[in-house]
């Protein structure tokens, strides 16, 4: 039993380093994306490359990194509790409910997600309010000042949770459709193309699972399409989550004044989808890393 606690421990120790090494990859993509949809002031005439050729020489290349601490700090019980919380939900669907398949698991890491998010939630907030920040006017001097000032002049607890609406009600159709068209792509790819895509499961030589690079791929291509449908609501969630910084706070908010004051401002891909390109090009290198680091971290810490 030892070594099963132990097990966890490690596994918990594995995700957490997999995504935080994904994240530190991708930190100035992630930076220069909350700059851009909530149109900071000193950005908001750029475009992707030149916001990413500007922020090094207005803030320094560290400026590239600004809010990846309290990123740091979050990612690692978000990735622990996605992943305990899926367990257990998918336990609980699939006694109580009796529910299995394909939907339980859709059902579970929807869940699993929103669970993760409402824990780890405020610790988004500070992020994003640090990352938004531009040398020279600085608001907050880290990230506890950060939560005093939020906790005293927004209304204590509840000041945390601005946003909390567009984040949940995205989770769920981005869960989804990853889930729905990776099944579907693999169900396709394995009937058309059994040869090619696929190889016969370790554990039972008679199913068929896609090779490596396959699921890779898959699993972009999974992620893009579930990132398209649910962008704009990420968009909006950064909006919210800026209340008191950015100068229209009063015209946003609720979720739907948002979306609507988004649309009529800036339009559909100037507004609800800016930075768009940016979270494809982000998207690849995390979870190319995400997947590597994970891999290497499991050889180190034997839990193979």
């Amino acid at each position: 039993a030892a070594r099963r606690d132990f097990y966890w421990l490690r596994s918990f120790i594995a995700g957490g380093v997999a995504g935080c090494c994904a994240k530190t990859t991708t930190a100035p993509l992630d930076r220069v994306k909350i700059l851009l949809q909530a149109h900071n002031h000193h950005y908001r005439h750029l475009g992707v490359f030149s916001t990413l050729c500007a922020v090094p020489k207005k803030e320094g290349y560290l400026g590239l990194y600004k809010g990846n601490g309290a990123m740091m700090i979050r990612i690692f019980p978000y990735g622990a509790i996605q992943f305990m919380a899926f367990d257990q939900y998918k336990k609980v669907i699939k006694k109580q409910l009796g529910i299995s398949g394909h939907v339980h698991r859709l059902m579970a890491g929807s869940m699993a997600g929103i669970t993760a998010v409402i824990c780890t939630y405020p610790l988004d907030m500070v992020r994003v309010r640090l990352a938004f920040q531009v040398k020279g006017e600085h608001k907050y001097m880290g990230i506890i000042h950060a939560f005093k000032m939020i906790y005293t002049k927004e209304g204590g607890f509840s000041g945390f949770y601005r946003g909390l609406m567009p984040t949940v009600v995205g989770m769920a159709p981005y869960a989804g459709f990853s889930f729905f068209t990776f099944g579907t792509l693999k169900s396709i790819g394995l009937a058309q193309a059994p040869n090619l895509l696929g190889r016969p499961s370790l554990d039972n030589p008679d199913v068929l699972v896609l090779k490596t690079h396959v699921n890779l791929l898959c699993g972009g291509i999974a992620g893009a399409i579930a990132q398209t449908i649910s962008y704009p609501l990420d968009v909006t969630r950064r909006r919210m989550q800026l209340g008191a910084v950015l100068p229209d706070s009063e015209k946003c908010l609720t979720m739907v004044q948002t979306l609507k004051y988004v649309y009529q401002q800036h339009g559909i891909r100037r507004g609800l989808y800016r930075g768009l390109s940016l979270n494809y090009i982000r998207c690849i290198p995390s979870q190319a890393v995400a997947f590597t680091t994970y891999e290497l971290m499991k050889q180190f810490l034997h839990l193979n």
